[in-house]
């Protein structure tokens, strides 16, 4: 395995190893965390009333100021809470949830707690989970937030319900605490079963029980495979939810990368383009700060020009969304549009602020999905602020896991403890394979796609197969569009969630042996870069 450092810790797949242009020291800060919050002690009294004011007159106004001082309270709510509907007594589950204040004051710091009770009310027999510190939250605002909860390993099988509780302690001056306690039934078994693996995560993704679960349903029935080059999207079952009529329709997803071949002809018609730019009169049409960004923008460059020379945000892009025309590739997500953002040069290199600032662009100009087929070996606190903006703009960020056969993620992916999702990669016989980084002790959302040997698009009209967690990502970014193509109101805390829960069903031995890394045999036409990529021209 290459020996990393700080300025050599960024990864893709097709042998880009990137290269920052500058240090992760010039573009990291001090983590500054403000989490304080004051909220002003106050003492209301009445003012003696003038002996002739009538009794009903005076209880009257007492109870107009007593209104009017419940109206400026803070008053939080849990809402959108997910919790899997079964888990086994000892496992680790995890649960995701909103909270939002619906009063007319800012709430100061508060903890939300967590129970698990035979029925729906707090009481002093529940077993407290654990529980969420939540700093200021404003008037009519709302924050999602995911944690992971362990099982007591002697509960007894049965039906419970999790318990979610905003204010837990009383910190807040409210409208009411009677209505902060939200439940969610959960089926108690004493079979492990599913459940998050340090290997592979939560396993290989399901396309067909991902989107039926976000529109309240049962996984669809299945249907007969593809076959041949388009065995990844058999593999998620991504044939199942087209079936149903979920094909990623009003989804964009921002393809972060060297940039996209936007003029392919499996790629021309599913194109995002900034319908409030004029192309080419130099001027900045829409005032979002880019001039012509009518094909998205070049953060490498910074300039205009999003065409793809290497190749590689291309084949991602024609696994998200190829058209489904009947020859080349299909898409994932057939029908959503990819946004074109180069972060990276024409080399494979890029810096952390480029690929900051790509995603502060994307989810800024209406990207739903942003795929990061890259990352680094280092934590980056420009990067962590600018995958945090996305969570909470509601944008499902999904990032490669590595292609460095460790045992956990690098970064970007890391941040999926938190943030987005992380992601592996299978071969097609459901094997994780050797070269991907596992998903960790420490949990995380980590999922699994087909990343071995991809058939996709290359700029110029052409196709060709690559290996790398670079080619499991968009796999996962286009259930994530074939998810909300079916219900477009899912925040990110409940796409984890719900992929959490309804991925599995993945192996866990490697591939292949570390031996065979070096000794693949290839046609003449391949290019291979390091060791630890795979790229096959398919004939």
């Amino acid at each position: 395995m290459p020996i990393q450092n700080h300025n050599q810790n960024l990864f893709d797949d097709k042998g880009l190893n990137i290269t920052p242009k500058y240090s992760v020291e010039n573009f990291s800060s001090p983590n500054e965390r403000y989490f304080y919050s004051s909220r002003s002690s106050f003492l209301t009294t009445e003012n003696t009333l003038e002996p002739d004011v009538s009794e009903q007159r005076r209880k009257d106004r007492k109870s107009k100021k007593s209104v009017s001082s419940q109206a400026t309270k803070a008053d939080l709510v849990v809402q959108n809470a997910f919790a899997p509907s079964v888990a086994a007594a000892g496992s680790t589950i995890q649960i995701s949830y909103q909270v939002k204040n619906k009063g007319k004051n800012t709430s100061g710091f508060n903890y939300t707690d967590f129970y698990i009770s035979k029925d729906k009310n707090i009481s002093s027999d529940d077993s407290l989970l654990g529980w969420s510190w939540l700093g200021s939250l404003g008037a009519g605002s709302s924050t999602s937030q995911s944690q992971n909860v362990t099982i007591d390993s002697n509960l007894a099988a049965g039906n419970y319900y999790i318990l979610y509780r905003a204010d837990a302690l009383d910190n807040v001056l409210e409208i009411s605490n009677t209505n902060n306690v939200l439940a969610r039934e959960i089926t108690i078994t004493n079979t492990a079963s599913g459940g998050y693996n340090p290997n592979s995560g939560y396993g290989l993704i399901n396309a067909s029980a991902a989107v039926a679960k976000a529109i309240g349903e049962k996984p669809f029935v299945d249907v007969p495979d593809l076959g041949g080059n388009n065995w990844g999207a058999d593999l998620v079952k991504a044939p199942e939810t087209w079936a149903k009529g979920y094909t990623g329709q009003g989804v964009v997803v921002a393809v972060l990368d060297t940039g996209v071949d936007y003029n392919h002809q499996d790629l021309s018609s599913n194109i995002w383009t900034n319908s409030k730019e004029i192309a080419g009169n130099g001027k900045d049409d829409d005032g979002n700060g880019y001039i012509d960004d009518y094909y998205g923008w070049n953060f490498d460059g910074n300039n205009n020009s999003t065409l793809d020379v290497n190749g590689h945000g291309t084949h991602v892009s024609g696994t998200i969304a190829g058209v489904n025309n009947g020859y080349g590739v299909t898409g994932i997500a057939y029908n959503s549009k990819i946004m074109p953002v180069k972060v990276l040069d024409d080399q494979g290199s890029g810096s952390y602020s480029a690929i900051a600032n790509g995603i502060y662009y994307a989810v800024d100009n209406g990207a739903n999905v942003i795929n990061l087929s890259l990352g680094g070996g280092r934590s980056n606190d420009t990067l962590q602020k600018a995958v945090e903006y996305a969570s909470s703009k509601g944008v499902i960020v999904v990032m490669a896991a590595g292609n460095d056969g460790g045992s956990q993620p690098a970064y970007p992916a890391r941040y999926a403890k938190n943030y987005g999702l992380a992601v592996g990669a299978v071969d097609q016989s459901k094997n994780l394979a050797d070269f991907s980084n596992r998903a960790g002790a420490d949990q995380l959302t980590y999922v699994t796609a087909p990343g071995v040997n991809v058939y996709s698009t290359l700029p110029g009209n052409e196709y060709a197969s690559y290996s790398g967690t670079s080619m499991a990502t968009p796999h996962v970014a286009g259930v994530v569009a074939l998810m909300l193509s079916a219900n477009p109101n899912l925040s990110d805390a409940q796409v984890r969630q719900i992929l959490a829960e309804t991925s599995g069903n993945t192996k866990t031995q490697a591939a292949n042996s570390r031996e065979n890394i070096t000794s693949l045999s290839y046609d003449s036409n391949t290019n291979v870069i390091s060791p630890w990529i795979r790229s096959y021209t398919n004939k």
